[in-house]
């Protein structure tokens, strides 16, 4: 009798799990517009998700350890005139978001380390470019300040959100709505999908589309694509059948995939979540209660797959965690922040292992949130792979770090006298909405040194009474 031989991997055992009751975020009234975006941004410092309002787009930003019960009334990040469709991190900068609206602007936002006291409206910045929705948003992963817009124009603009310039626009590239956008792991290409059925990869800086592939699903309903770790492609789509299926394309030979996995037979668009350090993909269906998870790697039949997490909710949308953010002390390997209808659930990924000690093998050297180039850099044809740290003694983030915004003159066409320095010298000007959120922390703390003060003299004098004092 011949033995089956089982294929070796660290990760065949994987498990998913919900956090406790008590670590879930509660009373979110997480939003109801019908958009296919993940509606959740999450990094090391804080939980952002698109909720409900009325009058406009809306979202809340929480410290990830504010757990528990939300109140009604805690502040909002107000702005957008009509419902907000996509969000997020800046990966440079833990306290900048980026949101994109149905009113057609973008939004970048300096979110405070403390609570504020009232709604954020004021952005720090407003990028006006597109004619229609803007549902898709991504910065780069290694220029600093360089963010990527695709809206309902058909439209990719990218953006240097340091001085509230258009980079590049992308306008002829795509016939119709484009589905999803991502970049390559140093930020020198991008993968599209497109309602026209068509996956992408293009050259923004050429303007050039370098590769396609019509129909790599024949379904009907929308694709998603992402890039792996060495310059492939993983894409999610549905067969004719409308089964929905993942595929793994080499774009140098984009005629057959390098393999395909079929699952079940759904509605719900499958978002892939992909982790370079562990070449595993996620994949999260908006309206399934399950994750499925697939291990990527060079051997056939290439894509592997490894476990499903199930749930009783469905997901409204899912958040995921860059790889700093996570647990090494608990051989943590990702963590999915999904959304109910009026909750947000943590659901941790881990290896089990028996030692306590730091697993090198599941944490190899990761981005971290230093840039490798300035937005002018990669503009002028630099491409850099990612700052990696260490995530051996655990990673802490940065203090609140300012975006400083220094609009360009567009009138004034004569060539700077000096070379332009970084949007984050020390000397650049302080904005307007950096000085209000200045002058409010200055009020606060007054407010609280007069409290305490006047606390100090009831004391005083209750001291007096007890020892009868008299001067």
């Amino acid at each position: 009798m011949s033995r089956r031989v089982v294929r070796q991997s660290k990760f065949r055992h994987v498990f998913g799990q919900a956090a406790k009751a008590d670590q879930a975020y509660e009373d979110i009234r997480v939003s109801k517009v019908t958009w296919d975006s993940s509606f959740c941004a999450v990094n090391p410092k804080f939980l952002a998700i698109i909720v409900e309002a009325g009058g406009g787009g809306a979202f809340i930003v929480l410290p990830l350890a504010k757990t528990g019960r939300v109140d009604k009334n805690y502040p909002l990040v107000t702005g957008h005139t009509a419902p907000v469709l996509d969000i997020d991190w800046c990966p440079h900068n833990d306290n900048v978001i980026a949101s994109a609206s149905d009113d057609t602007a973008i939004m970048v936002w300096q979110i405070p380390d403390y609570t504020p006291m009232r709604n954020i409206t004021e952005p720090i910045i407003t990028l006006e470019g597109h004619s229609k929705r803007v549902g898709i948003l991504s910065w780069h992963p290694t220029a600093r300040n360089v963010l990527l817009s695709a809206g309902g124009d058909n439209m990719i603009i990218i953006w240097n959100v340091g001085t509230g310039e258009v980079l590049l626009s992308l306008d002829d590239m795509h016939p119709d709505v484009i589905h999803s956008v991502c970049w390559n792991s140093n930020g020198s290409l991008l993968a599209t999908t497109c309602k026209d059925k068509t996956l992408r990869i293009i050259d923004p800086r050429k303007g050039q589309v370098v590769a396609e592939r019509a129909r790599p699903h024949e379904g009907a309903r929308p694709l998603r694509a992402v890039f792996t770790a060495d310059g492939k492609l993983l894409s999610t789509g549905f067969s004719r059948m409308s089964e929905r299926q993942l595929a793994l394309w080499d774009p140098n030979n984009f005629e057959e995939p390098v393999a395909l996995q079929e699952m079940d037979t759904s509605n719900g668009v499958l978002l892939p979540f992909y982790d370079p350090d562990s070449s595993i993909v996620y994949l999260c269906g908006k309206g399934d209660s399950s994750i499925r998870y697939f291990e990527i790697t060079d051997e056939p039949p290439f894509v592997h797959y490894l476990n499903t997490f199930s749930s009783k909710e469905p997901q409204r949308g899912m958040g995921f965690m860059p790889k700093r953010g996570l647990d090494v002390s608990k051989c943590e390997i990702a963590r999915f922040y999904k959304l109910h209808e009026r909750k947000c659930e943590p659901i941790i990924m881990t290896v089990p292992r028996k030692s306590d000690l730091f697993q090198d093998d599941l944490y190899p050297d990761t981005p971290g949130p230093e840039p490798a180039l300035e937005a002018d850099e990669w503009l002028s044809g630099q491409d850099a792979d990612p700052v990696l740290i260490s995530l051996r003694d655990g990673y802490v983030p940065p203090k609140h770090r300012e975006l400083r915004v220094t609009k360009r003159n567009i009138l004034d066409v004569r060539p700077p006298s000096v070379p332009r320095r970084s949007q984050s010298a020390s000397d650049a000007p302080l904005s307007q909405h950096t000085l209000e959120t200045l002058l409010e922390e200055i009020k606060a703390l007054r407010e609280r040194v007069q409290a305490q003060e006047q606390r100090i003299t009831a004391l005083e004098n209750m001291l007096c009474e007890l020892v009868d004092c008299t001067d």
